[in-house]
């Protein structure tokens, strides 16, 4: 790990992103204050004039990793469109970065984040007449689905990566089946989450009596 010879003062995006390349390149367990002071080429102490703890540094991380899904356009989609567009477009964020799900899914089990995904499914939802109730419960399912399924998708591939894995369950990198298979299991799931909802709002659209 390269010790930064250039001594200018560090700021918070500084910090966060070089955090978020060790992440990449190390793994989360060796992103600790001290490796991140070092490649930074400053005293560990001063980390903490822009985080408070390595709490919010993770979770600065983890927004950066999350950004690309906040940015997405889905005015125009339908909300069964909107779940697919957003659970895809979280998946490829996830994925981008080395243990990028374990992170992302800390930082939302202490609250430090907010889902990327809730904010545009609601929005598009309600353009489309869908009750905030069903919305929220669709939101709460396509970000732990999508997060989880990916957490165990990366470890799977840091366990074949070290070996640990042997027979059916190797996932060796010549063969491209395997990521194939993957994303289309995680799109026929997708696409479960969309119906759920859109038959979930036709019932709820219907007169009781």
């Amino acid at each position: 790990m390269a010790t930064s010879g250039n001594p200018r003062r560090r700021s918070r995006e500084d910090v966060a992103e070089m955090a978020l390349q060790l992440l990449d390149e190390y793994g989360l367990p060796d992103l600790t204050m001290r490796n991140l002071a070092t490649a930074l080429g400053i005293q560990p102490s001063a980390l903490y004039w822009h985080f408070p703890n390595k709490q919010a540094l993770l979770a600065a991380v983890s927004a950066k990793i999350l950004a690309p899904v906040t940015r997405l356009a889905v005015e125009d989609l339908s909300p069964r469109e909107a779940v697919r567009t957003l659970g895809g477009r979280l998946r490829d964020c996830l994925l981008a970065y080395r243990d990028g799900a374990e992170l992302v899914s800390s930082s939302l089990a202490l609250g430090l984040v907010g889902s990327p995904v809730r904010p545009p499914l609601l929005e598009v939802a309600r353009r489309h007449g869908v009750p905030d109730a069903l919305s929220e419960v669709a939101a709460e399912l396509l970000i732990h689905f999508t997060v989880g399924r990916v957490f165990h998708e990366q470890q799977r591939r840091t366990a074949d990566s070290l070996g640990l894995l042997e027979g059916p369950d190797s996932l060796r990198p010549e063969d491209a089946s395997a990521a194939s298979a993957d994303e289309d299991d995680f799109a026929r799931a997708l696409t479960m989450i969309a119906d759920g909802l859109e038959v979930s709002t036709t019932r709820s659209a219907r007169p009781r009596g």
